[in-house]
């Protein structure tokens, strides 16, 4: 049986212990609700630029308009850009886009399409390896940070662009966890080579817009 001042030592023990967890606990809210912010400011402009690819693509014409828009008339190589974490202990948010990049990958291999792979992250990256490994064109380490800047976001886009000039793919479709809130995370895959055409836009749906655009210098 444990002495009075062996149980006044493990009480002290676990004093001390919580008031770790919640100094803890409170780093850990912040920088969620950081994070959480850095998401949802960026959305409105992802979203928008999102609406202007889609409706030049919609009237673009297929025999002068650049390839990265309306793609090069080809669909039988298929490059997936997997996003997950370099960290695990984070619920489901790794294994959804595990198994989503699974069931992507055996769709298109049943309709005889070659499937390439760009991991961002290590989780999904180590997961898939055994399976897919012989399927990478490369791997990367995931985006670090509660704040995202454009060199990160360039460095993997100039990685695909290259990609797909070189002819080492003919399709790009993203795969990653859409923002919702703290505990759920929605499973999105969109199509960034050729340029996804939404129903409204196929449509001729909304106010007729004229875009001026000058190539990159």
């Amino acid at each position: 049986m444990a002495s009075l001042k062996d149980l006044k030592t493990r009480i002290n023990s676990v004093k001390s212990t919580q008031k770790i967890t919640a100094a803890m606990k409170m780093v850990a809210a912040a920088k969620l609700r950081r994070a959480q912010e850095a998401a949802e400011a960026g959305r409105p402009y992802s979203s928008r630029m999102r609406q202007v690819i889609s409706n030049l693509a919609s009237k673009a014409d297929a025999a002068s308009a650049p390839q990265l828009l309306v793609g090069n008339g080809k669909d039988d190589v298929h490059l997936l850009v997997v996003m997950s974490a370099d960290r695990g202990l984070c619920g489901g948010f790794n294994g959804s886009i595990t198994r989503q990049t699974r069931q992507e990958v055996a769709r298109l291999q049943a309709q005889n399409k070659t499937v390439k792979l760009l991991m961002v992250g290590r989780k999904s990256a180590d997961a898939l390896r055994r399976e897919f490994g012989s399927s990478y064109i490369d791997q990367r380490e995931g985006l670090q940070g509660t704040s995202v800047s454009y060199s990160d976001a360039a460095t993997i886009a100039e990685t695909i662009r290259a990609g797909f000039e070189a002819g080492e793919f003919d399709v790009c479709t993203m795969i990653f966890n859409k923002f919702k809130n703290a505990i759920t995370q929605e499973i999105t895959l969109t199509r960034l080579i050729p340029a996804e055409v939404s129903d409204a836009a196929a449509e001729g749906e909304g106010a007729v817009v004229s875009y001026e655009y000058e190539p990159r210098r």
